[in-house]
């Protein structure tokens, strides 16, 4: 491991990116030099909290840093990365990317030719509950994804796709990996401006569907992914953390705790379940882990840039389905 640490500044310290203050405090890898944030009043309270130095201008920070974590309104994401892109600043980015696919391929263009490291904060991909089953997938054909939650106020600056539904849409893009052929679906808002709820339909080039229902008017949380394949059901509670594989063979498993035997009319199947577990792990730690050492060791960033991208594509497509169904359908 490397003995050196990167020196990071952190933009954006309302409620998720307190989090990742505290995080970037743990990490083995990171100096945090010091905080940024619009809201002068919060700026100054959580640096005094934290014994943290504040800046006259975001620039005086970002000479000090190295790289910076961009955890603020999603609408705020095109003009800062645009500042620490152009003064040459590793970067990382919470989710969604940025607010539309226009500005992201804006960001494309500045970082032709740099060799910077970017990374997205689509933190389910160190969920110990995928990370313990990324392994198992194989050829998918069918995933169902649901992630409900309570309504709140904040996040409600953009829609229910990139709020919640991007997180599901990122996975699926990484598990099945193919281009998609055809994009369909609905959705409603409720108690905000842009949509609550929202179901999508994604068919894939080799026959793949992903079917994903989000909603932030829930009366309870759930964040499931389930996959079928030829050869097995994975199911993730990326919530619990905890997932399991489920496979069927033609052949009695040795010594397995839990399998059995099923007739199926054409001859004898075996069923067996196991529990693959992944260390119990802190998630956005572990993505802030993972970005430094990107940096460090001069390797790839977990999520890229163009992954990034992709799934910002994907969720703006499925918001302008939503706006034209309702221009049709007024009611809706």
């Amino acid at each position: 491991m490397p003995d050196i640490k990167v020196n990071v500044a952190l933009i954006g310290v309302g409620h998720l990116g307190k989090i990742h203050l505290k995080c970037i405090r743990q990490s083995p890898f990171c100096n945090l030099v010091g905080i940024w944030d619009i809201d002068k009043e919060l700026e100054h309270q959580v640096a005094t909290a934290e014994g943290l130095r504040t800046f006259s201008t975001v620039e005086e920070l970002l000479d000090l840093s190295d790289a910076v974590f961009i955890v603020s309104p999603t609408k705020t994401h095109v003009d800062w990365a645009m500042i620490c892109i152009q003064k040459n600043k590793h970067t990382f980015i919470e989710k969604p990317i940025t607010a539309t696919v226009q500005e992201c391929l804006t960001l494309q263009t500045l970082l032709h030719g740099k060799n910077l490291k970017i990374q997205v904060g689509h933190v389910e991909r160190f969920n110990p509950a995928y990370l313990a089953v990324k392994d198992h997938f194989n050829a998918p054909m069918f995933i169902e994804g649901h992630r409900l939650s309570e309504f709140k106020p904040r996040g409600t600056d953009v829609s229910v796709i990139m709020d919640l539904m991007i997180h599901d849409i990122d996975l699926v893009l990484t598990i099945v990996n193919k281009p998609i052929k055809e994009i369909r679906a609905s959705g409603i808002a409720v108690m905000s401006p842009t949509p609550d709820i929202c179901n999508a339909r994604l068919e894939f080039e080799g026959g793949a569907v992903a079917n994903l229902t989000a909603s932030r008017i829930s009366l309870k949380q759930m964040r499931k992914l389930r996959v079928f394949q030829p050869d097995a059901y994975i199911g993730m509670d990326l919530l619990k953390k905890e997932s399991q594989v489920v496979k069927i063979s033609s052949e009695a498993p040795v010594d397995h705790p839990f399998s059995w035997p099923i007739d199926t009319g054409a001859g004898i199947r075996h069923i067996q379940v196991d529990m693959p577990q992944a260390d119990a792990n802190n998630a956005i730690l572990e993505e802030i882990n993972a970005f430094a050492l990107a940096i460090l060791e001069d390797t790839a960033t977990k999520v890229t840039f163009d992954q990034g991208l992709k799934a910002l594509e994907v969720a703006e497509e499925i918001l302008m389905h939503i706006e034209s169904a309702s221009k049709q359908s007024p009611l809706l």
